[in-house]
């Protein structure tokens, strides 16, 4: 076997004692660890308490695992039977009483090696039956040759084709303290600042990875999780504030300077009054493009929040400076609606709109094109045919990116590549976004809030009803169809099978129809599976009132916008996500009349999926949901947040360690503002390590 090399990181995975070639594969293959350095961050997810030897008297059925010490008197086979299969029993006595062993498995070879009249350790999981102890499977070992350091006994994750190879997680544990015999803690570099491990009261990077590996306390297990969790949090803040900083300091930006007569004029003959928040957003937009950077701003705003109006008002901002703005929407539907929205507001205006999907071809294409190559078209609404290398501005100068979390980053890019100076970015999100997945998420953005819903706009009545009720439910919703309103009633995309949602939506629709007789009610129906303009026409019908209730999956778009709409009934809501329950009720209430949500479920749901009704029913707070939401299934599950850049934590929880997120947020901003370049003689082991970190791509900086 080589000598290690300078660097533990380094040395390849096979190189390590008790390794060898081919268990090195299944370590690439299964745990994706290749060094040492992968080794060391396979961190324990537990640990056993091997420290303690509770007498056989004292033991007691809350206890999970146990350790006892005894003779073992006695041993026996137990013939197979039709209750039970076979197996070998054994008796551990100590001076309070006895425990039974019990082996199912291979119990013929575990037979060879007892001795009777010996003493043991015996450990493992721990049971009771008739009253009597007992340890299934249990680890035996002699109480002289225990090793001192494994106190506490780590548990590692293994899979059955590593336990095939011997490594489990004691196998593991093995040969990570084989490891440890050969290095030191000085060999782990440091990445912290002596001041921020002083101020903080971290212990050093060497000691903390030895002791997670073999903590001598709880304490010290516990300490040493406290300063890799920080320096997971620190590292991922001190990166987004450079970006941050460099963006604040270094980014070119086109300057707005004027306020002109487009702005105004819009502003002075809308039909309501902008909200304090709404108000608050343009000034912050305002600031940002006068600033000669490049403005990177997320908009958030719960649905119905007003956020398309700031969104016009900034436009026109470019426009009345002689710029192009563009707003790229998810899908075709959406970018009409937005398209026939902003007409209407702009009606009279000497502005040229445009709008620009995929499905617009031939002539009228090739003349869009040709305006927007040549300026004609200021303002360009469309789908991601925008990022297309046919669309060239002449002078774009705002780009506004809706729903952005239904966007790719590589898409992003390619429309902020569309000016030799970057535009200015506004990203919007009708998805509140709790505060500590934002700091996580989206730290190297400026964020602005719309937290309050235009006055006027009414609350949503939303009640949970049982399937034994449904009869019911349809009543009403009869009831209000023949006052003039229009319903949704959405089914779930819950199975593997494509097929058999298709077959489930089915079955619905037939429900339906059998509730809503025709003439009298006509129905549209939308799925994924229909044609684009299949879909598009059936949304259509029931966008222009023809048709009275839309039968749907989630496929129904965020952001389409039928005042008419006053119902939403969920079936199946249990089987919904928080935030996606949220967002199907901000689809009724846009209108004058009173709007309902109706959330059916079977009588009989899971506990979670009960709390999520329960919040349903008692908010209607976007942020507040998106919080309880990220508590209930962990930030990763948010939706958005994969392709959005969310960064992935080996120990490090954003929900239960928010309290530390803010400590490293606001540590990294102080360090970088008094060291933007990390090149004072302190903060190069910070440096350092970021370098080493760097990713191939960093997109970040493209919102």
């Amino acid at each position: 076997m080589p000598t290690l090399p300078s660097s533990i990181w380094s040395i390849p995975v096979e190189y390590i004692k008790g390794v060898g070639p081919q268990r090195a594969e299944l370590l690439k293959k299964e745990l994706q660890i290749f060094t040492g350095r992968d080794l060391l961050m396979l961190f324990p997810y537990r640990y056993y308490d091997r420290s303690e030897i509770t007498p056989v008297a004292r033991l007691t059925a809350d206890q999970e695992y146990a350790q006892v010490k005894g003779i073992l008197t006695q041993i026996h086979e137990v013939e197979s039977n039709r209750w039970s299969s076979s197996r070998l029993v054994a008796e551990l006595h100590d001076d309070t009483g006895f425990v039974q062993l019990i082996w199912f498995n291979g119990w013929q070879w575990v037979k060879k090696g007892l001795q009777i009249g010996k003493t043991y350790l015996a450990f493992g999981r721990l049971s009771f039956f008739n009253g009597i102890p007992q340890i299934v499977h249990p680890e035996l070992n002699d109480p002289h040759a225990m090793q001192a350091s494994w106190a506490f006994e780590p548990v590692y994750p293994s899979t059955e084709k590593l336990k095939s190879r011997g490594l489990n997680s004691r196998g593991i544990a093995r040969i990570m303290a084989a490891f440890w015999e050969k290095i030191s803690e000085k060999d782990i570099p440091e990445n912290l600042p002596q001041a921020i491990r002083d101020k903080y009261q971290l212990m050093d990077r060497g000691q903390a990875f030895r002791a997670i590996h073999f903590p001598a306390s709880w304490q010290q297990a516990e300490a040493a999780r406290r300063r890799l969790k920080f320096e997971e949090l620190f590292l991922a803040q001190v990166r987004i504030a450079i970006l941050r900083n460099r963006h604040h300091h270094e980014s070119k930006g086109w300057i707005f300077q004027q306020v002109g007569d487009l702005f105004n004029s819009l502003y002075a003959r809308l039909p309501f009054s902008l909200t304090e928040a709404q108000k608050r957003v343009i000034r912050e937009i305002r600031r940002d493009t006068l600033s000669g950077h490049q403005m990177n701003r997320l908009l958030q705003g719960d649905v119905g929040s007003g956020k398309t109006i700031v969104a016009l008002l900034a436009m026109l901002l470019a426009v009345d400076n002689g710029f192009q703005a563009c707003l790229m929407a998810p899908t075709e539907i959406l970018a009409q609606q937005h398209f026939s929205h902003i007409c209407a507001l702009l009606d009279g205006l000497p502005v040229t709109p445009a709008l620009l999907t995929g499905s617009i071809k031939g002539q009228a294409r090739k003349h869009i094109l040709e305006g927007i190559a040549n300026g004609t078209i200021n303002l360009l609404i469309g789908t991601h045919a925008l990022i297309e290398d046919t669309v060239q501005f002449a002078r774009l100068g705002l780009a506004v990116i809706d729903e952005q979390h239904r966007f790719g980053v590589a898409q992003r890019a390619a429309l902020w590549e569309k000016s030799e100076i970057p535009p200015h970015v506004l990203v919007m999100t009708a998805t509140p976004i709790p505060r500590t997945l934002a700091m996580t998420v989206y730290g190297d953005l400026d964020v602005s809030v719309i937290d309050m819903l235009p006055p006027g706009r009414k609350k949503i009545i939303t009640v949970h009803r049982t399937n034994d009720k449904r009869h019911q439910v349809m009543d009403f919703v009869k009831s209000q169809l023949r006052q003039g309103r229009q319903a949704y009633i959405v089914y779930p995309l819950i199975e593997e099978s494509e097929k058999l949602d298709y077959e489930n939506l089915m079955r619905g629709y037939e429900e339906v129809k059998a509730y809503f007789p025709e003439p009298e009610f006509r129905i549209s129906m939308v799925h994924g599976q229909q044609p684009t303009d299949v879909r598009n026409t059936n949304m259509q019908r029931f966008v222009q009132g023809i048709t009275h209730i839309m039968v749907a999956t989630t496929v129904i778009e965020v952001g389409v916008h039928v005042p008419n709409a006053s119902i939403m009934v969920i079936e199946s809501a249990e089987k919904f996500g928080l935030s996606q329950l949220h967002q199907l009720r901000g689809r009724v209430g846009r209108g004058e009349h009173e709007s309902y949500c109706i959330l059916l479920t079977a009588p009989e749901i899971g506990k979670e999926a009960m709390e999520r009704i329960r919040v349903m029913t008692q908010t209607d707070n976007g942020f507040l949901i998106a919080e309880k939401d990220m508590q209930l299934r962990g930030p990763g599950d948010i939706e958005g947040t994969r392709q959005s850049g969310m960064m992935e934590f080996k120990l490090a929880d954003v929900v239960r360690d928010a309290d530390m997120l803010m400590q490293a947020r606001e540590a990294a901003i102080r360090l970088v503002e008094q060291d933007p370049l990390l090149m004072q003689p302190e903060n190069r082991c910070l440096l350092q390590a970021l370098q080493a970190e760097k990713t191939k791509n960093n997109w970040s900086k493209i919102s």
